[in-house]
């Protein structure tokens, strides 16, 4: 079988799209893309999945008048939010957004009855407010005792196309509550929230075949015959191994977040590891996900909004460029970023407390975001050097982040090392070579990687030098030490 189709799906958008393998080459075709936002209902954030279910079928009714009959589905979609399904396959609620308040002051109401440092030791899983750990400690208790099942985003989305319920482990891994040791759901963590460990469904592997596409889905709305492949199903995990990476490499999955740092075979839930606010997130074939999560795109997605959608990403990517460079900076990591009610004039308040330039035009502001997300990406990445004490030779920019050619430049220039960008597809691209695997079609993650280089761009950005780069280095550490006690 030569048609293996992703579902990858992210806060912003989704698309499908297909693999095809030839003669050592592999190409993509977007066959369906989508938008994705959050709403708001009554002062709450919620996701519409039945238009994510919806629009997943829509996808593979053009694959079918494309003349694809037969295929391998695997899905993806960002971390941490969940669907409770009660005794009869229904929602209990809607879909809670991780952008929503409700968590705002979860992490120190925990705190004080979890040790953080017993939770790291457990599960070596960073805290956030957004974990699913905080999620469902404020959820309602009648809610969570109507679910028979918890299930991840993707999971949910699984079941719905095949009946089959699964959690699948680098998804599951966001939940905060997976014991690095038992490989499990941690016992003590369910305790603490009153959570059964049959409301979770087994744990499944990446490359496990989940089952085929319900025969009612295909005969309602005439799809291809599909066999559900369980691939990476968190899109940060997908997205790592899409990227070519080379020995001594960081990566950053640059997308609505910016996940910075390396694969390894152990994990590092280290006392420094967790002071720092690293994450160890599972991935497949055995490996971890040692990395900082940094506000991403989603800096410069709000500011577009917000101007009205006036100018494409490439547009404020070029205003920027023509404005003065590393005038006025941020801490982008700080929780007022998060999901602010205005983001430009959250960016300069920043800027008026700070005592810097307000950025005003559109350029100053989309400037201000790339200047400050370059030098978060160099503070992270000396963290990163100094917990897994090695040096860092490159770093790997994969998905949309990698098409902003002057945040590459930045980042090249501010970290002083090669920037490799691409391949943008990354995610999808992770989702589909596990598919292959999974079939025999690839060998093995070093032979997907080897043909992910050999078939997509890979644009090289080399260091350049920044005027009074002490000067601007110095104005940021001590902007970002005056907010490291905010960072989320």
């Amino acid at each position: 079988m030569n048609n293996h189709i992703a579902v990858d799906i992210g806060a912003s958008s989704g698309r499908l799209v297909r693999g095809i393998l030839q003669e050592g080459i592999l190409s993509l075709e977007e066959l369906h893309r989508f938008s994705n936002s959050f709403t708001e209902q009554e002062g709450s954030c919620f996701w519409d999945i039945d238009y994510l279910v919806e629009q997943i079928m829509i996808g593979l009714r053009k694959a079918k008048t494309d003349g694809i009959t037969t295929c391998t589905l695997g899905i993806d979609t960002w971390g941490v939010d969940y669907v409770l399904v009660d005794a009869d396959g229904n929602r209990v609620q809607e879909v809670y957004a991780y952008r929503d308040r409700r968590t705002d002051l979860a992490v120190d109401q925990v705190a004080q009855q979890l040790s953080p440092q017993t939770v790291y030791e457990k599960t070596g899983i960073q805290q956030l407010s957004i974990n699913t750990l905080n999620q469902l400690y404020v959820h309602k208790e009648e809610e969570l005792a109507q679910a028979d099942q918890i299930l991840l985003v993707p999971d949910y989305l699984y079941y719905r196309l095949t009946g089959r319920r699964i959690n699948e482990v680098t998804i599951a891994s966001t939940t905060q509550l997976l014991n690095l040791e038992s490989r499990d759901f941690d016992d003590d963590l369910l305790e603490f929230l009153n959570i059964r460990k049959d409301q979770f469904a087994k744990l499944t592997e990446p490359g496990v075949v989940v089952g085929p596409l319900d025969e009612a889905l295909i005969q309602q709305y005439d799809l291809p015959e599909c066999q559900l492949i369980c691939v990476a199903s968190h899109d940060t995990a997908s997205a790592v191994l899409g990227a070519p990476l080379q020995e001594g490499s960081a990566y950053i999955s640059s997308g609505t977040w910016s996940l910075l740092g390396v694969e390894r075979t152990e994990p590092l839930n280290s006392l420094k590891a967790m002071q720092a606010n690293y994450t160890n997130e599972w991935g497949a074939y055995g490996t971890y996900r040692f990395l900082k999560n940094v506000m991403g795109l989603w800096l410069i997605q709000e500011v577009r909004r917000l101007l009205n959608n006036c100018y494409s990403f490439a547009e404020l990517a070029e205003l920027a460029q023509g404005e003065e460079g590393f005038r006025s900076l941020i801490p982008c990591n700080a929780p007022r970023f998060l999901n602010p009610s205005n983001m430009i004039e959250e960016i300069r308040s920043a800027c008026m407390e700070s005592e810097q330039p307000v950025p005003e035009t559109s350029g100053q502001l989309a400037r201000c975001v790339f200047d400050s997300l370059a030098l978060s990406y160099l503070t992270y990445l000396e963290e990163l050097e100094e917990l897994t004490e090695r040096r860092i030779e490159g770093l790997q920019i994969v998905g949309g982040g990698a098409n902003n050619r002057l945040l590459c430049q930045l980042t090249a220039d501010v970290i002083g090392r090669e920037v490799k960008a691409g391949p943008t597809e990354a995610t999808a691209l992770g989702n589909i070579v596990v598919q292959m695997i999974s079939t025999d079609s690839i060998a093995d993650i070093t032979e997907a990687r080897a043909i992910i280089e050999q078939s997509f761009e890979i644009t090289s950005y080399i260091p350049q030098p920044i005027k009074h780069f002490n000067n601007i280095l110095n104005r940021w550490r001590s902007l970002h030490l005056s907010n490291v006690n905010e960072l989320i």
